[in-house]
């Protein structure tokens, strides 16, 4: 009876405690409140400033994934609720901003702002880096910590009232019970790799874009330059014939020089490819298909089409249905019957197969007008009963 006991107290309304996680029955397990080991030479606020300020593949890759998530059509069937979920967040759409979070932090946290009759008026998107999970006795989260401008504010889990607070939402990570793992870690050396490709690129556009070759003196004598010759003919050479805006520029040589002209080494050419190569697991990280951010030489999806249809599938509605999931839940208490979900039907890249499923349902004709109205998500149709 105590593993029964146990698992009626998780639930709201038993003894109002819920079950510690700690070994207990799962026998050989270790607690699981123990804190995940962090990623070594990896910070968010590193990782922001050069993954996503400072490369235009991670930006852009995480705006196609937070803005598509935040304009996606939305099916809700409570309208205040709607307006909640809808309403901007410090003047950015909420749903897109927790988007960008999740993906750069791996977490997102919704503070439920509400009125003095307890009922929720606003929901505000907190910075996931000011954050800090503060875990209770029993390893469930009890309270949050909110650090900002040298201030600490607490927010307990739930209110007086034992209504949800704040919303958590996280991703995945098998090292780390309270805090999720974010894209943006996966991709940092990656997007490091791609920043020194890049530095490296314009450094060699200031060079005229190739080495600058060699000047080599014969003489008969086989003498060399003296001192004197030597850093006069160098401070020429720099004033003169160095640099991007004397790429081209004719050179007159006498007196026994002369200019060898050299070449790129594959080694070095390779740069383009390794900056291709690492903007390709950039994409990877973020599920977004190499093709939608302008990448050549991607064969992976036959067109743009296809590839547009493969980040819904593959990365939005995934994404989008973790968060109105989380959403949903921690507004339940509020809205007891509301749904919160992306409104398939009005997706355009996903037009096709709506319409190659509405054309299977309307062919089977082995199943009724309310069976093919319950495989499309519509509501049944009521039939008349002639007395």
């Amino acid at each position: 009876m105590a593993l029964f006991e146990n698992l009626l107290s998780a639930f709201k309304g038993g003894d109002n405690t819920r079950v510690p996680l700690a070994p207990g029955f799962l026998s050989g397990w270790m607690p699981a409140f123990e804190a995940g080991s962090a990623s070594s030479g990896y910070t968010y606020e590193n990782g922001v400033q050069h993954g996503f300020l400072s490369n235009p593949i991670a930006q852009r890759a995480v705006r196609i994934v937070a803005e598509g998530i935040g304009q996606a059509p939305l099916a809700c069937s409570e309208d205040a609720m709607r307006g909640l979920v809808c309403a901007t967040s410090a003047g950015q759409p909420l749903i897109e901003t927790l988007a960008a979070h999740v993906l750069l932090h791996g977490n997102g946290f919704v503070q439920i702002i509400k009125d003095a009759s307890g009922k929720p008026v606003e929901l505000f998107a907190l910075r996931p880096d000011r954050v800090r999970v503060i875990a209770g006795a029993d390893g469930w989260p009890c309270a949050y910590e909110y650090r900002v401008a040298g201030e600490v504010m607490t927010m307990p889990a739930e209110d007086e009232d034992g209504w949800p607070a704040l919303i958590h939402i996280k991703t995945m990570h098998p090292l780390d019970d309270q805090y999720g793992a974010g894209a943006l870690a996966a991709a940092h050396q990656a997007v490091m790799t791609h920043n020194a490709a890049a530095t490296w690129n314009r450094a060699l556009l200031e060079n005229a874009a190739r080495p600058s070759g060699a000047l080599v003196y014969e003489t008969t004598d086989h003498a060399g330059l003296t001192q004197e010759q030597f850093e006069r003919l160098r401070s020429e050479l720099e004033s003169a014939f160095s640099g991007a805006g004397n790429a081209g520029r004719p050179m007159l040589l006498d007196g026994g020089l002369k200019w060898q002209s050299m070449a790129l080494s594959p080694a070095d050419m390779d740069f383009a490819t390794l900056k291709s190569a690492a903007a390709r697991d950039i994409a990877l990280a973020f599920g977004v298909p190499p093709m939608l951010l302008g990448l050549p030489g991607d064969n992976t999806y036959s067109n743009y089409r296809e590839a547009n249809r493969a980040l819904w599938r593959l990365t939005l509605l995934p994404l989008a249905s973790k968060l109105f999931a989380a959403l949903g839940e921690g507004l339940n208490p509020w809205f007891k019957e509301a749904s919160l979900s992306v409104d398939l039907d009005q997706v355009t890249a996903l037009s096709e197969d709506r319409e190659r499923l509405w054309k299977q349902v309307s062919d089977a004709d082995f199943l009724t007008p309310n069976e093919k109205r319950q495989m499309l998500g519509l509501p049944e149709q009521e039939t008349s009963n002639d007395a």
